[in-house]
């Protein structure tokens, strides 16, 4: 059975609507649709571990083997529109964290759908070919699809490979103290820890990045960026901001890395849209980061107000 998060069955109503629409709209800053400014879909493209299917859109919806490109099935493409549209209605009116959709199960085995959401080595979402009408030229495009049909969607999940780590400074802590410290279980526990620590007297100051990998990538982008953001993650733990904005902001005022700053050079927050556009882009936190970007950037637009 195929079970998923909002998130998930978001990307699964993307591939429909697009493959049953046969076009790829432009969108304004607001996300409105612009209605004249579309690419004609040719065909997307989806990894399994099956193989390869091509999926064309053309008066119905053709599926192609990708390995022997033999014909293994014809479909509707007002059909995939009217699955879609049943599962966006599903996607809004769920409320637990993963569900199932029995009702359109046998359309995605029809499909030769083998998971929910396909396997993919980089941060493209979904991979389509388009008809670009100005120049005649047919290029796959990678997409990442973010949903705003549940919580918030993240550029970068956190896990193991993102951890910064800090040694502590300035006072001897004995082993009952560090224990004490620890044991601190309320729900904003690491603020909790890290408020216990500064009321001792002590420092903290950042050492490495928990992945060399992660770390490796982050000075390819910028050398000085994995103490920059060490020192995001400090202040925001240390309940001094909220929101990058704030933390900029603190950043800027207080220069902690002593940048000349005399003719009003916007160090930090360069550094940090370099950050966001590659992680938006392509960088992931386990493997090498080439700057090569892996998801269409569609003017793309970083502000800290």
């Amino acid at each position: 059975m195929f079970t998923g998060n909002k998130g998930e069955w978001s990307e699964c109503y993307t591939f429909l609507k697009l493959l049953g629409e046969g076009r790829l709209y432009a969108a304004d800053a607001e996300l409105n649709k612009i209605p004249d400014i579309y690419y004609p879909i040719i065909k997307i493209i989806r990894d399994e571990a099956c193989g390869k299917k091509d999926y064309i859109h053309r008066e119905n919806v053709i599926v192609v083997d990708g390995d022997t490109n033999r014909t293994v099935l014809e479909i509707s493409a007002d059909d995939c529109v009217r699955k879609a549209t049943y599962i966006y209605d599903r996607i809004i009116k769920s409320k637990g964290p993963s569900f199932a959709i029995p009702q359109i199960e046998a359309f995605l085995n029809e499909l030769k759908f083998k998971k929910l959401k396909a396997k993919s080595a980089d941060k493209s979402d979904i991979r389509i070919v388009v008809y670009d009408l100005n120049t005649g030229m047919k290029p796959t495009l990678g997409f990442s699809i973010k949903s705003r049909l549940g919580g918030l969607s993240t550029l970068l999940n956190a896990g193991k490979t993102t951890n910064f780590i800090y040694k502590v400074t300035g006072v001897n802590i004995d082993a009952k103290m560090v224990e004490e410290i620890n044991s601190i279980a309320t729900k904003s526990k690491i603020r909790d820890r890290i408020s216990a620590i500064k009321e001792l007297g002590a420092k903290i100051e950042f050492i490495e990045m928990a992945s060399d990998m992660f770390e490796l990538n982050l000075q390819v982008i910028d050398s000085l960026l994995p103490s920059i953001l060490s020192n995001f993650v400090l202040n925001f733990y240390q309940g001094r901001g909220s929101s990058l904005e704030e933390l900029l902001k603190i950043m800027k005022e207080e220069n902690p890395f002593n940048f000349d700053t005399r003719f009003n050079h916007n160090f930090y927050e360069y550094k940090l849209k370099g950050f966001i556009r590659d992680v938006a882009l392509g960088m992931t936190p386990a493997k090498c980061w080439d700057g090569k970007f892996d998801v269409i950037r569609l003017n793309l637009q970083i502000r800290f107000i």
